[in-house]
């Protein structure tokens, strides 16, 4: 069986055992797996939380091809998409229903045993969503990216009619754009650091975009929107970001965290408090967020056409995490078998 590991600035392919399930697990085989932006943060020694070598492939769906006795919950033969969190089930959060802040949160593919990038895995059944027929294999590999938006959204409440910033035009922060303008928000300015990705936010439906790099990109955005944003999509969350944020929302405004830091910024308090601004941070997802990705995916909302833009074998990883790392790409795959994918 093939399985990605990544060591400090290295992906490797290397052979590994197939695994086999334990009591309230299923054995997976790989159909597709996503390169996200955190698998090359942690490849370049940026990630906070996820340190190599590890084992990586979080966005992943897969066909059923065993179960323990157990288990009832999923059949040999479907198709799944796995929620990567890995909960205790136990702790003040878990038994609150907010299983993504679990006190003893692991993270499948982030640090965890095994990855979805391999041919086969195994993780608990309480994991898995059935993906629906009406989803191809390249669209249901985005449910998990396009469910961190939908729960970034629901934390900052309704954006319909309201004036949004997002911060960062990669994967994700084109991903909130396209849900952002599904809830209604009445205008969007989006900022990027390269040209490039500024015509791809343009081309995606922003009102407008600002070079992040400006020494006044803060007061472009605000003139871009008119006023100042009701709600900050910070998709980079670094220092000069999180800056730029919290001047974007001046004053009154929601600045909603999505992406993952490096490393820890300072934040003008005085600011933050003189004019009632919000920090909300946004933790990965829920069950109802997968519920509702699955529906922006099967209406067109977002379209893997427009969000795929390379499919590699998995022998050819190494490639396809250098993709991901260019603007060139928006969302790189992988498969065992790319020319099987339905």
């Amino acid at each position: 069986m093939m399985r990605v590991v990544v060591t400090p600035d290295r992906v490797q392919v290397v052979e590994a055992a197939v695994p086999s399930p334990g009591p309230g697990e299923v054995l997976l085989r790989t159909l597709v797996a996503g390169v996200c932006g955190s698998d090359t943060h942690a490849l370049r020694g940026r990630h906070p939380n996820v340190t190599p070598p590890y084992a990586p492939g979080h966005e992943v769906v897969g066909v059923v091809v065993e179960v323990a006795p157990d288990v009832t919950a999923v059949s040999v033969g479907q198709r799944v998409i796995v929620e990567p969190d890995l909960p205790c089930w136990s702790c003040k959060q878990c038994l609150a229903g907010r299983q993504n802040l679990c006190e003893n949160l692991g993270f499948f593919g982030c640090g965890s045993e095994q990855g979805g990038m391999s041919d086969q895995f195994t993780i608990d059944v309480r994991r898995l969503h059935v993906v629906p027929d009406g989803l191809d294999d390249r669209t249901a590999a985005l449910i998990e990216p396009v469910s961190t938006p939908v729960h970034a959204i629901r934390l900052a409440g309704d954006v319909k009619d309201r004036a949004v910033a997002i911060l960062g035009a990669g994967t994700i922060g084109l991903l909130t754009l396209k849900v952002a303008k599904a809830h209604g928000a009445g205008r969007v300015v989006m900022t990027a650091r390269s040209a490039r990705s500024r015509e791809r936010a343009l081309a995606f439906g922003a009102d407008a975009v600002v070079d992040a790099t400006a020494t006044d990109a803060a007061d472009q955005v605000r003139a871009a929107l008119g006023e100042s944003a009701d709600v900050v999509f910070d998709c980079v969350a670094e220092q000069s970001t999180t800056l730029q944020a919290l001047r974007i929302a001046d004053k009154g405004g929601t600045v909603v965290v999505v992406g993952v830091p490096a490393g820890d910024v300072q934040i003008p308090l005085a600011l933050l408090q003189d004019s009632q601004l919000r920090i909300q941070g946004s933790a990965t997802y829920l069950p109802e967020d997968y519920t509702d990705a699955m529906t922006l995916l099967a209406d067109g909302t977002v379209r893997a056409s427009d969000f795929v833009t390379a499919v590699r074998p998995l022998t050819e990883a190494a490639e396809a995490f250098a993709d991901a790392e260019s603007t060139a790409h928006i969302k790189v795959l992988l498969a065992p078998n790319p020319d099987e994918l339905r």
